[in-house]
């Protein structure tokens, strides 16, 4: 199956001396940490879509976070492509058997099926699509292969001052609509675990995963951290936690790039998150066992500060990524084991389910004791959300939920006629 690999580039100027190729190295130019590469099943590297993303690194307009977004759709592409044992440039004549169209067409399905969120699809597309462009205006395809048909397509839009107009925007017979599924999913779409599971997740994590996975499990579920955020936690973060005079039993810990060190988060987010003093404690511990510190002995200078480390002193996730691909792999190695251990808190779990666990309950508890204001403040500083509208999700849905209880119950009398009749007025 093919990889997706990240690599330190540096920038080489090539020579000819003599026979020989010499390759030198540009000084002055900077360096790119974490340049996404795709290797095919053979470990050859796909030397085109390798090539799209150096060039796309290269423009200092394009932050490297989206240049590893969209390889990582060009990688589920490749994976694509090996499972149907397809080339990349097969472009028949016959329309259905073209590369493209078999590609879409199965995104859509797995769209409508439900593994793949609408979102997923379209961008998935969407950046596949950009690759080809991209690779017509190199020269390294034909512009003649028969790929996609162009069109324009009309999007309107109102100013401030309620006038309309339309944008015109390039766009091809290929793009797949975005079509939002109607329901209360949370942040990405997800929805909390229900509490009584999360004993047993817990429990199951700590019997049956590796140290490190457990204690990131339990830090989801206790303080709502995203993974990129947990997997950048830094000694120094934990060592200097304050107490919160406003809340007995917890500690302050800072995390954001300007925190002291810093620590990644979406959005660059700057803050302070709570942390329970179990949790502190528990931490602390790990941070001075035997096991961590041999780890941090075979790891790199640069990466000794971490919380945490894998086997080999590596960080489970790149510089400034949300996502941790050894966290993924072993996560859905705990889930199947967990399925066939009879828990079915495991079907389609994931790691950010935690944090809208977490919320959902902070907001519940919020709201109980305060106001609408209180429990979106809350929630926000602690969610360390940048927008206050990701907050107001799960408002909606702690109030829905409250509703829908008393709905349902009522409802449930009123359709096996348990309720009692009402009287009737004859006056």
């Amino acid at each position: 199956m093919a990889s997706l690999e990240s690599i330190r580039h540096s920038p080489h100027r090539d020579e000819v001396v003599g026979n020989q190729v010499i390759w030198t190295e540009l000084k002055g130019r900077k360096k790119i940490e974490g340049l996404p590469q795709i290797m095919w099943a053979d470990q050859k590297p796909w030397r085109e879509a390798n090539l799209w993303a150096l060039s796309r690194a290269s423009n200092q307009k394009m932050s490297l976070k989206t240049i590893v977004s969209s390889m990582k759709h060009i990688h589920a592409y490749a994976k694509w492509l090996e499972e149907v044992n397809l080339g990349w440039c097969h472009f028949p004549d016959k329309e259905a058997d073209r590369c493209l169209i078999r590609y879409r067409g199965d995104l859509i399905a797995l769209r409508d099926s439900g593994h793949i969120a609408p979102s997923t699809a379209q961008q998935r597309m969407a950046a596949v699509i950009r690759f080809y462009r991209w690779l017509k205006a190199t020269g390294l395809i034909s512009p003649d292969w028969p790929m996609w048909q162009e069109k324009q397509v009309g999007i309107k839009i109102q100013d401030t001052f309620g006038f309309e107009r339309t944008l015109i925007k390039d766009s091809t017979d290929l793009a797949i609509q975005n079509r939002k599924i109607v329901g209360d999913g949370l942040e990405d779409g997800l929805m909390p675990i229900a509490n009584h599971y999360i004993p047993q997740i817990l429990e199951f994590a700590e019997m049956h995963a590796s140290k490190e996975l457990a204690l990131m499990l339990h830090l989801g579920f206790g303080t709502g951290l995203r993974i990129g955020t947990i997997c950048d936690l830094r000694k120094l973060t934990i060592e200097r936690a304050v107490p919160d005079p406003s809340l007995p039993g917890y500690y302050l810990i800072a995390v954001g790039p300007g925190a002291h060190p810093p620590v990644h988060t979406k959005k660059g987010v700057t803050g302070q998150i709570w942390i329970s003093s179990h949790y502190l404690h528990t931490l602390k511990d790990y941070m001075y066992s035997v096991r961590r510190l041999k780890r941090q002995a075979i790891a790199d200078e640069e990466h000794r500060d971490r919380l945490f480390l894998n086997r080999f002193g590596k960080p489970y996730a790149t510089e400034g990524s949300d996502s941790s691909r050894s966290v993924n792999i072993e996560l859905g190695r705990l889930r199947k084991a967990g399925l066939a251990a009879g828990i079915s808190a495991f079907r389609e779990f994931h790691f950010h389910q935690s944090r809208c666990t977490f919320a959902t309950e902070l907001a519940r508890v919020a709201l109980k004791h305060g106001g609408v204001s209180m429990a979106i403040n809350l929630v926000k500083c602690q969610l360390l959300h940048k927008h206050e509208s990701t907050t107001l999700k799960y408002i909606r849905f702690i109030e829905k939920s409250a509703v829908m209880e008393h709905v349902s119950n009522e409802f449930t009398l009123s359709f096996l006629g348990l309720l009692p009749p009402k009287e009737v007025d004859n006056a």
